[in-house]
């Protein structure tokens, strides 16, 4: 080393403190990529995104790698600076040479390398997978031997590498990763993809129409208004029973008796020879169970019942797709009947209305871990039937109670957070 020019012991120097922004920065890269879209690059053919991934799965090689190359190139560079330092200087200057050499190292090679690793990780990492992947390959012997050490001592200390869990993203995580996508994801699919995830948090309990308000054909009405009723109904299917739902005896689709119908021929045994056996679900099922449940049955309708049987709604497919998509089934002029604008800013709202559906058409934020209706939710909260005129704090909302009747809350003025009460400054 003492007849190298200190010129070239200089670049040599330069050189190693290159390479070891290099392996530091590349470590950090191929460390923080997002695994999902690399994977996505290799299916679509692209090389260094296939060696990438390939590199990855074997972490403990690659760190071993780097590590061996970091190290190497940091320890040949304090060498050099010693030398460097004692015909500079004398062996004085190797404690300044040593100083110098740690700072230059940690702002050069190690913190700003890696803060641009952390930033556009994809842009070294690509790269130089095609550096790491025949290096490999060259130096396994060495890079096998260092990890076996290693693993032995992680084996010592209770680790064991082959237990490690993958990148498998959990169901909040998932949802996470949606919600926060911005603009790789347009709002109207970002809120079909949430919906289908939040699928499994909701059951048929939370969407299904409830027993008092199911629309079907009781056989012991008046047979002329059974016909009107089947001229006019506005829906594709309805449930046929005796007295009440709870004698039901089928599901009825309209178009099967269209033409009898027409044609005035159409009798109480034949409406009933032409209704389904009528398909039962459980309370409490979750929606993506219930989805898939009515695609094995071929079925669009099923009536929910509590653990007595007895019945307690009912639930269609077109329900459980408006989770995912959204209103598409209902008129627009309807889907805020339940709801009425008044001039001060506040809301006349039906007691009975579905609380996850007034959530989604008006943005509020209601609870739902609870009752299903306006009513369940404010007779639970004060376990009383309230009068007209009576006044609560529901989830930051004013509920003003303004009709009851039936031993139900029939109208309540909604007041968002913020608005006062009339009368109130």
């Amino acid at each position: 080393m003492s007849d190298v020019p200190l010129s070239t012991l200089f670049m040599l120097l330069g050189l190693l403190l290159v390479l070891s922004a290099f392996f530091s920065s590349t470590e950090t890269a191929l460390m923080s990529i997002n695994r999902y879209r690399l994977r996505n690059r290799a299916r679509q053919g692209q090389r260094s995104a296939r060696l990438a991934e390939a590199l990855l799965q074997r972490p403990d090689r690659l760190i071993g790698l780097i590590l061996l190359g970091n190290n190497f190139v940091n320890i040949f560079a304090s060498s050099l600076v010693t030398v460097i330092a004692l015909r500079l200087g004398g062996e004085g200057a190797i404690a300044i040479g040593a100083g110098i050499l740690t700072l230059v190292i940690l702002i050069f090679s190690e913190v700003a390398p890696k803060t641009l690793a952390a930033l556009y990780p994809e842009r070294l990492a690509l790269p130089a997978a095609l550096v790491y992947y025949p290096l490999l390959k060259i130096t396994y012997p060495i890079v096998w031997l260092v990890n076996l050490m290693a693993n032995a001592v992680l084996r010592v200390l209770g680790v064991r590498a082959d237990q490690v869990q993958g990148h498998a993203l959990s169901h909040e995580e998932l949802r996470t990763v949606v919600n926060e996508a911005g603009a790789m994801i347009p709002k109207k699919h970002q809120r079909m993809l949430i919906g289908v995830l939040e699928l499994q948090d909701v059951t048929v309990d939370d969407i299904m129409v409830p027993r008092n308000e199911i629309d079907g054909i009781d056989l012991e009405d008046d047979w002329d208004d059974v016909v009107e009723q089947l001229t006019e109904s506005q829906h594709t299917r309805l449930p046929v029973y005796r007295g009440d739902v709870d004698g039901i005896v089928g599901i009825l689709h309209l178009r099967t008796v269209m033409n009898e119908l027409a044609h005035a021929e159409l009798t109480r045994e034949h409406l009933v020879a032409k209704a389904l056996e009528p398909y039962f679900v459980p309370e409490g099922t979750p929606l993506h169970t219930q989805l898939l449940n009515f695609q094995r049955a071929k079925r669009r309708l099923a009536l929910v019942v509590d653990e007595y049987g007895d019945i307690q709604g009912l639930v269609t497919l077109d329900d459980i797709l408006e989770e995912i998509v959204g209103e598409f089934t209902t008129d627009p002029a309807d889907i805020y009947r339940d709801v009425q604008t008044e001039a001060d800013g506040s809301f006349m709202v039906n007691g009975a209305a579905n609380v996850r559906e007034l959530n989604r058409m008006m943005g509020w934020r209601l609870p739902t871990d609870g009752p299903k209706t306006l009513n369940g939710l404010i007779v639970e909260r004060l376990e009383t039937i309230p009068e007209a005129g009576a006044v609560l704090q529901l989830a930051g909302y004013r509920l003003q109670i303004v009709q009851t009747a039936d031993n139900a809350v029939r109208t309540v003025r909604l007041h968002p957070p913020g608005r006062p009460l009339p009368g109130e400054s």
